[in-house]
């Protein structure tokens, strides 16, 4: 049997006529599910009978458990328990603007990024839909209040799971779901170059930001094994069919390791990289975990001025979660 939040309100009003039932019913199990926060089919009152049975029959509405909670300031670290007794983390952010949630898509991740504790722990499966949509379902209920933006930055590569990751997006930004606007939610890839095109093409204007982390495909290949599969040539061609097809703003996340990535050289030669190109930089101050020997950089001022100085916009990714590892690369570092 499939989880009913597995399902996008097409999928459902699809799975509903080819069983023969009428396509409002997804309309009715949606507000249900989403609005009145009513997970029983049995409670269902203006659905019949014989209806529910065949919700039962067909589906379930069983959750992943929250077992833990740890906090620090502006966040929070949500361990979840799921059906097969795997755990995976999101972390709940505090921002000024509003409330924000970085969720997992898989347990485990095959992208091997040196520099990342989640990697540490190979794949060990992919997510399914329902599990992503009840990390912000579950969040919510915990803190008692809407969730205004969701990353997809947690453990695992999104578009190693595409499928699944698409169907959640679609419910998350449904207005008759959890109603999060598509512009407050960002997809992160390391470069998965066919399913980069493959979601060029998709009716969605979420934001996408790639893992980049290196201005050549040298230091690259070094910390990133993606990029032995795809160079940074294919990755930035890729990108610009990208922003052709959706005409969207890229991010590239660059995180600062000593000694590696974040030298003068460095910082002209990823500004040429990105010149001209409507992207921006997010410079990442790195997380030191025991168990990986990078270090974090101290030219982070120095990094941001020159490729300010060469005409890129730039921030500074604001650096909380560390002292609970919920920073950015820590997630599953410390043992369950």
């Amino acid at each position: 049997m499939e989880n009913i939040f597995s399902f996008t309100k097409n999928d459902l009003i699809k799975k509903f006529e080819s069983d023969g039932k009428k396509k409002f019913m997804a309309s009715q199990v949606f507000d249900w599910l989403y609005d009145k926060k009513v997970y029983n089919f049995d409670e269902f009152t203006n659905i019949k009978k014989e209806n529910i049975e065949y919700l039962k029959d067909n589906f379930t509405s069983d959750f992943i458990k929250i077992i833990k909670v740890e906090e620090d300031t502006d966040v929070k670290k949500i361990l979840f328990a799921l059906a097969d007794n795997q755990k995976i983390e999101a972390v709940l952010m505090m921002h000024n603007y509003g409330l924000s949630v970085c969720v997992s898509s898989q347990v485990g991740c095959n992208m091997g990024c040196k520099f990342c504790e989640s990697g540490r722990l190979k794949k060990i499966r992919n997510l399914e839909t329902y599990e992503m949509v009840q990390q912000i379902i579950l969040i919510s209920k915990y803190i008692k209040q809407r969730i205004d933006s969701c990353v997809i930055m947690g453990i695992g590569e999104p578009f190693d799971n595409y499928d699944n990751v698409i169907n959640f997006i679609r419910i998350i930004n449904d207005p008759k779901a959890l109603s999060i606007g598509a512009r407050h939610i960002t997809v992160s890839t390391c470069g998965i170059v066919p399913k980069i095109k493959e979601f060029s093409s998709l009716d969605l204007q979420v934001n996408l930001a790639i893992s980049l982390h290196a201005p050549n495909d040298k230091i690259r290949n070094e910390i990133m094994p993606i990029s032995k599969a795809y160079n940074l040539n294919e990755l930035m061609d890729v990108l610009d069919y990208y922003y052709e097809k959706t005409l969207r703003r890229i991010t590239f996340e660059y995180v600062l390791l000593s000694g590696i990535n974040d030298s003068k050289e460095n910082a002209i030669e990823l500004a040429n990289l990105i010149k001209g190109k409507n992207a921006y930089v997010n410079l990442i101050n790195y997380n030191e975990t025991k168990n990986i020997d990078f270090k974090e950089s101290k030219k982070i001022n120095e990094f941001y001025d020159i490729l300010k100085k060469n005409g890129i916009d730039v921030t500074v990714r604001r650096k909380f979660g560390n002292k609970i590892s919920a920073a950015c690369g820590q997630l599953r570092s410390k043992e369950v």
